[in-house]
């Protein structure tokens, strides 16, 4: 009978495995999205947002949850059309500020926090700025609320912006007059505007601009850590501002402070590249930030730097640490920075001592937004290639290990029906460095069976495939209907010390795509399961244009998939807006290194042009303008190549949307099953 019992048991396990599922859109669409926790600075909640998508009504929509910091059930604690985002706890845990568009445009609103009940009432908006309010903070004293918004610099008040505005969206006419470069950015115009950090009263009241004048403080950001910090003792705001007058060539941005009460803002910085991000340590002597030493290059090595308020003394923590800082936090004493960097496909948590010493690595993983509570557990995200981020608690104890556990499990319910299989990295030697790849086997894999190849190339080009999720490239939805997916990260690529990365420079179709080259070589020769015939080469922004190059250099390929890419360097070069990009890549501009744009410009080896290629462009992408893929596409039809262009007039240098999103992935895998599977 026992036997039988346990005969059962298996089976049904056996069973249960065998009934996971394919990943698809659906799915992916159908998971939470999880970011920004808050610690409470009581130490016993975690706020944080979690993004909806809605496929039918084509939008995404953030809530606020809260979770014991000691592990839980997480509740959700807003549900309004609008959205609520930023979370961001009162310094006594007994309210919380967030961001939400329910009454017009957005602004700070606050709520109080019921600890008994997980719940948020009394809600009330504390911004009136007719600009709109973002990126929200506390003052560690609870009487100042600071945030951004866009304004026009000559205008002296609200009124004034608002008028503005109003003037504009009632003229018949909409044409523009530029005088100055960065008039366009990522996917918008700019305009007149520029962006302003204010301070307001937690109570309420007239908000105060600290950064009046014509440059944007903070600058542009895509995400990650804020721009701008309190002190510990309220008096004080430091921030990142960009003032050199020809900024779509500069990257040299700059830490000031000024005090709360108002002020000329004071310079604090001296690197001629970017210092970013600041942050001051909890006893009141330090700023930290992130700084580049070389101006124009935004892919040099950004190191962690200590700069002590008494003596004005700017020290690199990080100098001997070949690795890019990306978020950090301080310890409660004041002694210690915790830090994230790109590291072989993941990015650890790391530990330096402020008055000098190693980095030291503390627990491996793709770890992000690192947040410190009052008994030191840190907090921070956590994603892989097989599950979107979660939060989770890293423990440390004396001897300096680090204990993990999960705390937030939002999407517990999809993944367990889904089967992916695991990232496999391997190794292998290029012309002069050992390069690291990539390989995710089909969900259904069955050992003697030959599959065909999705063979990714990364953006950048200063990225890195790893252990990370992607909603836009999400490997494992690429290997679900029956492909084995195969990443390389080539020179170029970061988190292989910063000479790997820089050696790209005035060779985009050299080493990198030899590297390539030689990574499928290595994979086909050591992975029997991997059908050499059947691969398709897949890429988006500088794989975008490395898969244009193997248009022009390479027959492997049975199709290819590029995806806002450079197509002819010279045009590409009029048409962007961060100037200091092509330049440094380069080496100069077009008139001053011709003959090197012209040596890796996909357009000049287009009479080689035979791979079956699907175009994707967006209309709103200002960093690689749709001209870029028009071109493309009108070379491969003049030429009479298999071709297909999916053009989105609503889309920037991301596909972003919901249902373009969905028409994406559905276009994309089609093509590929065309050439591939035929």
């Amino acid at each position: 009978m026992l036997r039988r019992v346990v005969l059962a048991i298996l089976f049904l396990g056996a069973f249960s495995f065998a009934q996971k599922r394919p990943f698809t859109f659906e799915d992916m669409m159908a998971l939470k999205r999880v970011s920004d926790p808050a610690v409470s600075p009581d130490g016993k909640w975690i706020a944080f947002s979690a993004v909806e998508v809605n496929l039918e009504q084509n939008k995404r929509t953030p809530h606020l949850w809260v979770v014991p910091a000691a592990g839980g059930t997480a509740k959700q604690v807003s549900n309004e059309a609008a959205g609520e985002d930023r979370p961001r706890w009162s310094p006594n845990s007994r309210q919380l500020a967030f961001l939400s568009s329910k009454d017009g445009g957005p602004q700070i609103w606050l709520a109080d926090f019921d600890a008994a009940a997980v719940a948020l009432g009394n809600e009330r908006k504390v911004t009136e700025i007719s600009t709109g309010a973002g990126g929200e903070l506390w003052s560690p004293d609870g009487k100042w609320l600071m945030f951004t918004s866009d304004v026009y610099p000559d205008c002296p008040d609200d009124a004034c912006n608002k008028q503005r505005d109003e003037q504009r969206a009632n003229s018949k006419v909409k044409a523009a007059i530029f005088t100055h470069l960065f008039f366009r950015h990522w996917s918008a115009f700019t305009g007149d505007k520029v962006t302003h950090i204010f301070v307001v009263p937690a109570a309420g009241g007239v908000a105060r601009d600290l950064t009046p004048g014509a440059h944007d403080a903070p600058p542009f950001s895509l995400g990650g850590e804020d721009m701008y910090a309190f002190s510990p003792d309220s008096q004080e705001v430091a921030f990142t501002s960009n003032i050199d007058e020809l900024a779509a060539i500069s990257t040299n941005n700059e830490i000031f402070v000024v005090p709360v009460s108002g002020g000329t803002p004071k310079k604090i910085s001296t690197s001629p590249g970017s210092d970013s991000t600041p942050l001051y340590s909890p006893d009141g002597k330090y700023i930290a930030w992130r700084m580049q030493e070389t101006p124009g290059y935004e892919s040099d090595r950004f190191q962690l730097v200590v700069y002590d308020r008494q003596s004005g003394q700017i020290r690199s923590v990080t100098r001997a640490f070949d690795r890019w800082v990306e978020s950090f936090a301080w310890s409660n004493d004041s002694k210690m920075l915790y830090l994230t960097a790109d590291d072989k496909g993941e990015a650890p948590i790391y530990v330096v001592p402020v008055n000098g010493g190693a980095v030291k690595e503390l627990i491996r993983g793709e770890w992000d937004s690192l947040r410190l509570a009052p008994d030191g557990t840190i907090y921070a995200n956590k994603a892989s290639v097989q599950a979107p981020s979660e939060i989770w608690a890293v423990h440390l104890n004396g001897a300096g290990g680090a204990l993990p556990t999960q705390i937030t499990d939002l999407n517990h319910d999809v993944l367990a029906q889904i089967a992916m299989q695991p990232l496999e990295p391997f190794w292998f030697t290029s012309a002069k460095d050992k390069v690291e790849g990539f390989l995710i086997k089909p969900p259904n894999f069955v050992a003697g069976q030959k599959y065909p190849v999705k063979f990714l190339i990364h953006g950048g080009p200063e990225g890195a495939w790893g252990d990370s999720w992607s909603y836009r490239w999400n490997a494992e939805l690429f290997a679900a209907n029956g492909y084995a997916v195969v990443m390389i990260n080539p020179t170029g690529s970061t988190g292989y010390g910063q000479r790997f990365t820089q050696q790209i420079q005035g060779d985009w179709g050299g080493r990198p795509f030899d590297d390539l080259l030689r990574g499928l070589d290595y994979v086909l020769a050591h992975y029997s399961y991997l059908d050499g015939t059947r691969v398709c080469a897949m890429g988006a922004s500088y794989g975008g244009y490395m898969t244009n190059w193997i248009l022009g250099h390479s027959d492997r390929f049975r199709c290819i998939v590029t995806h806002d890419g450079m197509f002819n360097t010279e045009s590409a070069y009029g048409s962007t807006e961060e100037l200091w990009f092509p330049e440094w890549e380069f080496k100069g501009t077009p008139w001053q290194q011709r003959e090197l744009y012209r040596k890796w410009s996909p357009m000049l080896y287009a009479t080689r042009f035979k791979t079956p290629t699907l175009v994707v462009h967006g209309q709103l992408d200002y960093r690689l303008d749709v001209s870029e893929g028009l071109q493309l596409f009108t070379t491969l039809q003049r030429l009479k190549v298999p071709s297909k262009m999916l053009y989105f007039p609503d889309e920037g240098h991301w596909v972003l949307k919901p249902q373009n999103s969905r028409l994406w992935y559905k276009t994309v895998n089609e093509w590929v099953d065309q050439w591939v599977k035929k």
